[in-house]
């Protein structure tokens, strides 16, 4: 067992000219450099000798763990923690065993070369990928993305893979050995970047002009279940959409029939409208939001998606549904405090034999919904919904947690 401090440093394609001075002395007092072999042209002949390369992540930890009493510093490219060798070790082998010295990552002067923010971008790592539509499907709704390209996906075969799914407005960056005497940066539009080629050491950085979303191919589109990223959403409120698999039951709780009359109560920008419309293709969606810039979204995603038979409304219910025509089917999202006297509401209005979702997602909504519809349907029933969603990093598949989700569903009796 080692009893020194594994020092992870990072290291740019300049080398160790690059590496301030605190990060050289590291180096320079290790015993041994463990590091891909693409470190060995970067360190200096007197170092190189002290160098042995690995061909895995997984080898890295073995040759960690054998290290002994020696002092072991680990070389990974940029940033080690930005998808990065730190992150794996660490996860392996206990934070409390490694310090970690960064170099300026390949993204950040991939940014900076081409002059653009990156705080809003998509970023994603490309290594390891046998398909790349998510990623695709996730540059349709942002204005900026920054990807590491890999063996399988250099710049060309992704902007062949975008033009293939129509996506033709982004301006395309390819910035090739960052940081050393022979870097290259390559601007041009997706169909000149499919046309070229480029080294192996690169990152792809996007931005659309505009700053307009397309909206998705009409190809391949489900009906329901939809990925979260097909839908527009406002920025202060990213990732409060319901989320593709709660969607995905919800809309099976609410027994829809093609002539259903529904409505999304809180519909925020409208993603559970959207594929209720899509079942209920006879019939008419009515989404409730108080909120304007949802409202607008709301009918910017129905237009995104084809359906004419949802109406945006707008409004605080439940004076807003006063109107509307009696529901068979009601949704209501669960994110206030007021849930209960909304699902109170809605139940009064909701046509007999109909059904009432409702997507609660803090435990006091869950028991005060619980008591209404407890006392109201025979058939209440109640979900605890958790999701992890699978997620590609280096060679690895993990896991990340969605926030658990409480649905509850009853049927009004005749």
């Amino acid at each position: 067992m080692a009893t020194e401090k594994v020092f992870i440093v990072g290291i740019g394609d300049d080398g160790v000219e690059g590496m301030t001075s605190h990060a050289v002395r590291i180096v320079e007092a290790a015993d041994l450099l463990v590091g891909p072999d693409s470190c060995r042209s970067l360190v200096p002949a007197a170092l190189q000798e002290r160098l042995e390369t690995v061909a895995s992540l997984d080898e890295l930890v073995e040759r960690i763990e054998q290290v002994g009493e020696r002092r072991l510093v680990v070389l990974a490219s940029g940033d080690p923690l930005f998808y990065g060798t730190a992150r794996f070790v660490c996860d392996r082998l206990g934070k409390d065993r490694f310090e970690v010295v960064p170099h300026v990552s390949s993204m950040q002067l991939a940014f900076a070369r081409v002059k653009e923010s990156w705080e809003d971008a998509y970023l994603a790592n490309l290594s390891g990928l046998s398909t790349i539509e998510r990623v695709v499907d996730k540059i349709r709704t942002v204005d900026t993305a920054g990807l590491f390209t890999s063996e399988r996906w250099p710049p060309n075969a992704v902007a062949s893979a975008m033009l293939e799914q129509g996506l033709h407005g982004f301006q395309a960056y390819v910035c090739e050995n960052l940081g050393s005497p022979d870097e290259r940066v390559t601007q041009g539009s997706l169909a000149e970047i499919a046309a070229d080629s480029f080294g192996s050491l690169n990152v792809m950085i996007l931005v659309r002009p505009s700053g307009t979303t397309e909206p998705p191919d009409e190809a391949g589109r489900r009906l329901f279940g939809n990925r979260d990223e097909l839908f527009l959403q406002s920025r202060p409120k990213r990732g409060l959409l319901t989320p593709a698999e709660v969607r995905s039951l919800a809309l099976a709780e609410l027994s829809l029939s093609p002539e259903s009359i529904v409505w999304d109560v809180g519909a925020g920008s409208g993603s559970v409208a959207v594929e209720a419309a899509r079942l209920a293709s006879r019939g008419s969606v009515y989404a409730i939001e108080m909120d304007p810039d949802d409202h607008r979204l709301i009918e910017e995603n129905a237009a995104r998606f084809g359906v004419a038979n949802l109406r945006a409304i707008l409004g605080r219910a439940p004076e807003a549904w006063a109107e509307l025509p009696v529901p068979t089917a009601v949704y209501v999202g669960g994110s206030g405090r007021a849930v209960a006297s909304l699902v109170e509401q809605a139940w009064e209005r909701l046509a007999s034999g109909g059904r009432l979702v409702t997507n609660c997602n803090s435990i006091e909504n869950l028991a005060a919904v619980h008591a209404l519809l407890r006392a109201r349907s025979e058939d209440a029933a109640y979900w605890m919904v958790n999701i992890a969603r699978g997620i590609e990093q280096m060679d690895r598949i993990r896991f990340e947690a969605i926030n658990p989700n409480f649905l509850i569903a009853a049927t009004k009796a005749g």
